[in-house]
């Protein structure tokens, strides 16, 4: 029987954990959010992202730095438990596999580029286009998180969903790609910071 209590506690609390936004708490999210957007120039940030697969019985964790500076530089640089860069610059993807570099196009390439767009927008927590996505706005205690299902079928055919979690004041906490085979990324971000002056170095291959 009290099993039975616990089993019924834990499925209220799991209930109660994530509830559907009315349409007016969503447009305030969304009003939010995109005034954030509007006024970050740069972002610097640990993370840590977890890569779900699974034929594995435990994630793959690996930490690093992200660099953001308007309009579209984005660098990641993976410092655990190896060293790896990766950096979106004029629409090439360059790669730095601790000294082995190469570089892809993504001009010549519409789905690179789409989902260049799509990192750099998920970044920023400005992913609001209905045209683009079927979008579900949910609460999480004191967060935020918005569910974005692509309406193209070749992006479909890699993410079939990000799931963006903000905090109240409408900045990006985390970031979860969801793959049709039910894998994911998860990408946790902590230390973060807006606007701070970021030299043009730092985007350098």
């Amino acid at each position: 029987m009290r099993n039975l209590v616990f089993l019924f506690l834990l499925l209220s609390v799991t209930m109660q954990a994530q509830t559907k936004m009315s349409a007016t708490e969503a447009q305030s999210l969304k009003t939010l959010v995109k005034r954030q957007a509007l006024t970050t120039k740069t972002i610097v940030s640990d993370f840590t992202q977890y890569k779900h697969l699974d034929f594995l019985s435990n994630d793959i964790i690996t930490k690093g730095k992200l660099a953001f500076k308007t309009p579209d530089l984005v660098k990641w640089e993976y410092t655990e438990p190896y060293k790896y860069a990766v950096l979106f610059k004029n629409e090439t993807l360059f790669i730095n596999d601790e000294g082995k570099k190469n570089q892809v196009d993504m001009g010549s390439n519409k789905l690179f580029k789409e989902l260049n767009n799509l990192i750099i927008n998920s970044i920023k927590g400005d992913m609001f286009d209905e045209d683009a996505f079927v979008i579900t706005y949910f609460k999480t205690g004191k967060n935020s998180e918005v569910h974005f299902v692509p309406k193209d079928k070749n992006s479909s055919k890699y993410i079939e969903t990000f799931q963006i979690t903000f905090n109240p004041s409408g900045d990006v906490t985390e970031v979860k790609m969801m793959e049709p085979s039910g894998d994911y990324t998860k990408i946790v971000f902590t230390n973060k910071e807006l606007n701070k002056p970021l030299p043009d170095a730092i985007f350098t291959h």
